[in-house]
């Protein structure tokens, strides 16, 4: 089973997915991560060039943690992300194609900024266009439409999952590879007073508390045509 994961910024899956991910990977699954923006504008201090660099140094490092098989970074700037750049449309379809995953996890269709909400659609599009044979990226076409689920927003706020994961057994590793984006933690609990650990933490353990379990992560499906299956796609 080949799974691509698809986030804004360089620890939105990590945030949201990653316990998903690392049972995934232990139950024999072709993990595949891959962020649209670089990060470079989420600092206050650092600026946004040696920022771009250790924040995909991050990600690398945090997928590394996660069992992922590839990390690509599309290397969007921060708050330009559009579902309007084909250019980046073509990028995400070359991932898609290059991956052919069963099942591709994004952002939820709404959030609490353009960047995560503009990936969402250009994960739906790039999984689209990478179906089209006469389409020119980089790699041959996939002939089906991808079933994609959509993982919680930050806090699970405005967010009613119908579909669960137990993550009891890899909570651990699911904050050490969130912990690797140490630019990102410092910086909440300096600037913001977050201690961003903990609140993963607990939200994943709220949403453990919905489904009956010590630790969960919630996703809902894309239920567009031809996006449903009758396969249970998740681990």
């Amino acid at each position: 089973m080949n799974v691509l994961a698809v986030g804004c910024h360089p620890d939105d899956l990590e945030i949201a997915c990653s316990g998903t991910l690392v049972k995934y990977v232990e139950q024999g699954a072709d993990v595949y991560m891959c962020h649209v923006a670089n990060g470079n504008m989420g600092h206050v201090q650092i600026l946004p060039e040696p920022l771009r660099e250790i924040r995909t140094k991050e990600a690398e490092e945090a997928g590394r943690i996660i069992g992922a098989k590839e990390v690509f970074n599309l290397d969007v700037g921060d708050v330009l992300v559009t579902r309007y750049d084909n250019d980046v449309v073509d990028a995400m379809a070359d991932v898609v194609r290059y991956v052919k995953p069963d099942v591709i996890i994004t952002h939820n269709d709404t959030d609490y900024m353009q960047d995560h909400i503009e990936t969402n659609r250009l994960a739906f599009n790039g999984s689209f266009i990478a179906t089209l044979a006469h389409k020119s990226v980089k790699y041959a076409a996939i002939t089906d439409f991808i079933p994609i689920y959509y993982m919680d927003t930050v806090g699970g706020v405005d967010f009613s999952p119908t579909h669960y994961v137990d993550i009891t057994d890899q909570i651990e590793t699911k904050l050490k590879a969130l912990s690797c984006h140490d630019s990102q933690i410092r910086w909440m609990l300096e600037h913001d007073h977050i201690d961003f650990i903990d609140m993963v933490r607990t939200c994943s353990k709220y949403r453990g508390y919905q489904c009956g379990v010590p630790y969960a992560e919630g996703y809902r499906p894309c239920t567009v045509y031809p996006r449903m299956t009758t396969k249970h796609l998740l681990p």
